[in-house]
């Protein structure tokens, strides 16, 4: 069996859970989520966890077996509690801000980078150099991070940029002073 494929996940009171052709459904206090699940993969929701099974222990099942509970598990969790992914900016002059829904950063363009949220994505910038992404789905969250991080991604000099909290930059000695050798 998968290891993590075994695991049955469980349902927290205020979520509910129906399974529908192969399209899964998860209600909670913070929203609504349906994926699409492979064919192959059995699904069973009781009435206070689900548990995924495999039809056969072919290679292809056993990731999958994996896959399907991992994703139902992150579809409960988000709309249970939500996802939140904290970036750091990193540089002199480099902020930013939110201008009505979008985001606006300073990043040592020539012009500001605009970047607009997905739809279920909520930006907020507590401080000029620290931006924090919310929302119910795992994967647009951390997809959005992820674009906002390349926008300006840490340089291994000096370090400036936009990083993930708590993200270690591998930083690089810079031109060493050689002296002429006559």
């Amino acid at each position: 069996m998968s290891r993590v494929g075994k695991n049955p996940v469980p349902i927290p009171s205020g979520v509910t859970v129906e399974l529908k052709n192969n399209v899964i459904r998860v209600k909670g206090p913070k929203g609504e989520l349906e994926q699409i699940l492979h064919p192959d993969m059995i699904v069973e929701v009781g009435e206070s966890e689900v548990v995924v099974k495999r039809p056969t222990e072919s290679k292809t099942h056993k990731s999958l077996h994996g896959l399907s509970r991992t994703l139902i598990a992150n579809m409960v969790e988000g709309v249970s509690k939500g996802f939140v992914k904290d970036l750091e900016i990193e540089g002199v002059e480099y902020r930013a801000e939110m201008k009505g829904k979008t985001l606006v950063m300073a990043l040592g363009y020539s012009h500001p980078v605009v970047y607009e949220p997905r739809e279920g994505i909520t930006i907020e910038v507590p401080e000029p150099k620290k931006i924090k992404i919310i929302g119910i789905d795992k994967q647009k969250v951390g997809q959005t991070a992820a674009e906002i991080r390349g926008f300006r991604p840490p340089e291994p000099y000096k370090g400036k940029g936009i990083r993930y909290a708590g993200e270690q930059v591998r930083r690089k000695a810079g031109k060493a002073a050689v002296g002429t050798g006559f």
